[in-house]
């Protein structure tokens, strides 16, 4: 068995061959009419171990939205600046099994977000992110998280613009009931910060550099603050496939309608893909079989 820190470019050739396989029983999304030119062949990945060592393999040059993996990345901002009492007054830890966007589980939560990983707490989070207006919060928090994990993301414009043109009615929807329920203090203050922090867009390095923030002790980083965020990700951050991958592969994971997926090995490092091509349930197939025939090939599952 192999260490994280021992792979390979071979090693990581061989699964990423599988994974591209797999990837051609996805489809990219056609919600956002700017992801939908993405390439269904493209295939990233880039890990960043603990002791420094970086490996990657395939299409790493993309760039891609982080989408709902940057959902991760709020909620430990928001840790970090105000403290998990204040942050889970705002939104629960439950995991769903219902649509990331679904308006009738919130109805159901009597208005109160199930977790922050689906769009009603991500929503609900990005109304409390320091600034004044959505386009300072969303500068302050992407400076925030380049300076941190010495990553270079950066808002896609253009991806900004096509999400505005087709605004989510179901994102919408579900502002509007934050509101009515005493969630929001500003709807559009609150949809016009979780469209941009969505845009935040990188390499794969990047997002793994993300990861490592998540994976490995520093001195950023409140050590609880990632006990928290990586528990989360476990319990949600697949939408509904959480649970099963929670048995299958055992790592904390974060996916997005991008084609981004964060796995993180605690205490070892954090493996970043990117595969457009998703599932019904919006997680990108490829990569989550790639992270899964690593994990267990390499018996990474946090469980022993």
């Amino acid at each position: 068995m192999k260490a994280l820190g021992k792979l390979t470019t071979t090693d990581l050739s061989a699964w990423v061959q599988l994974a591209k396989i797999q990837a051609k029983q996805g489809r990219v999304t056609d919600r956002i009419p700017q992801l939908a030119k993405a390439n269904p062949g493209w295939f990233a990945v880039h890990i960043c171990c603990e002791s420094g060592k970086t490996i990657s393999f395939g299409d790493t040059a993309c760039v891609f939205p982080l989408m709902s993996v940057i959902k991760t990345f709020s909620l430990l901002y928001l840790l970090e600046h105000l403290g998990a009492e204040t942050v889970f007054g705002w939104v629960g830890v439950e995991p769903s099994d219902a649509p990331f966007n679904s308006l009738e589980q919130l109805v159901s939560d009597r208005g109160h977000p199930r977790n922050p990983m689906i769009n009603s707490g991500a929503i609900t989070l990005s109304d409390k992110l320091p600034g004044k207006d959505a386009s300072q919060r969303t500068l302050l928090f992407c400076q925030w998280l380049n300076q941190l994990a010495g990553c270079q993301l950066s808002l896609d414009e253009v991806m900004l613009a096509s999400v505005r043109l087709t605004r989510s009615t179901a994102n919408q929807a579900i502002a509007n009931y934050l509101a009515e329920a005493g969630h929001l203090e500003n709807i559009e203050t609150a949809l016009d910060t979780y469209e941009q922090i969505c845009c935040i867009s990188g390499r794969v390095e990047d997002l793994a550099l993300l990861g490592k923030l998540l994976a490995c002790k520093n001195g950023c980083i409140e050590a609880q603050n990632r006990r928290i965020v990586n528990a989360v990700m476990l319990i949600c951050g697949l939408y509904e496939a959480s649970a099963q991958f929670g048995v299958r592969v055992g790592l904390p994971m974060k996916s997005g309608i991008g084609g981004g997926l964060v796995a993180i090995v605690p205490s070892s490092g954090a493996i970043a893909c990117y595969s457009p091509g998703l599932d019904n349930i919006g997680n990108p197939v490829g990569a989550i079989a790639f992270v899964e025939a690593l994990a267990q090939e390499l018996q990474l599952s946090v469980f022993g």
